[in-house]
Parts: C-alpha cells; structure tokens; sequence
C-alpha cells in the first residue's frame, strides 16, 4: 500500500459460542490512535507508515479452540 493510505484487513469468524476475536502485530504493536476494528472484525489503520509494514495476526477463541490467521502488509 502507499505510505498515508488506509488499509483494511479482514477477518471472517463464526463459532457456537461466537469467538472473541483479537488483533496484533508479530514484532510489534498496533499504531496507537490510528488502528480500530469493527463489528465485522475487520481492522482498519490509518495514514499507514512505513514502520506498520509486517504481519497481522486475526485470532479467534472460544471455549472450544482457537484459530488464528495472518496478513502480510507491504507500506
């Protein structure tokens, strides 16, 4: 993506009990005051930099497992 662009990376859950579902960075913290997640567990980052290249993690659990998937980002 393009240094200052907003990017929005999915991620597509369902469970019996729903999951709770998390967001993170490997190597790294979330940009603070730039990055939400909404209903639909999809997490948006604003005027992405350069520093918030790399991988995102979408981890879902529930009392019956957990299941994660990840995003590579190229700024």
């Amino acid at each position: 993506v393009v240094a200052g662009s907003t990017v929005e990376l999915g991620c597509s859950v369902q469970g019996d009990p729903a999951p709770r579902v998390q967001w993170h960075k490997e190597r790294g913290d979330l940009p603070w005051g730039r990055h939400e997640v909404d209903q639909e567990h999809t997490l948006r980052l604003y005027a992405v930099t350069p520093a918030d290249a790399g991988t995102y993690v979408c981890t879902a659990q529930n009392p019956l497992g957990t299941a994660a998937t990840t995003a590579r980002l190229r700024v």
